[in-house]
């Protein structure tokens, strides 16, 4: 049976990047992604709808988005689905489904970006890098256990 699994998003950051690193010190962001539809309902009144998506970015790329980005930033994710489960403090199972980042592009004005030092940010056109390798997800509250490198 065949399968492709295969995600390309276009959205708005609802919330500056929080770069943290794992025990082994691997890079890793997670982007919070506001996607909206408008569409007319039957009755030709225009509505909207918003698709709340956390895209997971590793190494150098997480970065490169924590440096650049921030709330309110439109981004282009290319990537795919990957579910993740753990239990929580109080025993109860919990799952989630993430976009796995594999590149991300920057659709901001140059300019946008955090500044450093009081100059504007110049954000790269686009990343790519290839982390296939990582088999984890960084933990995104406290209920949830520290990943580790395999």
């Amino acid at each position: 049976m065949a399968s492709y699994n295969k995600v390309l998003l276009m959205g708005n950051l609802t919330k500056d990047p929080e770069l943290r690193y794992t025990p082994q010190g691997t890079a890793v962001v997670n982007l919070r992604l506001a996607v909206n539809r408008k569409y007319r309902s039957k009755d030709q009144e225009l509505k909207e709808e918003v698709c709340f998506i956390t895209a997971v970015v590793w190494n150098k790329q997480a970065e490169t988005c924590n440096q650049y980005l921030h709330k309110g930033s439109s981004v282009f994710v290319e990537g795919r689905l990957q579910s993740r489960s753990w239990e929580d403090n109080t025993g109860a199972k919990r799952s989630v489904i993430e976009v796995r980042a594999e590149r991300v592009q920057f659709m901001g004005a140059p300019g946008q970006g955090k500044t450093q030092g009081g100059a504007a940010a110049q954000p790269p056109e686009g990343l790519s890098e290839d982390a296939s390798s990582e088999s984890t997800w960084l933990a995104e509250s406290e209920d949830e256990p520290r990943p580790s490198d395999e």
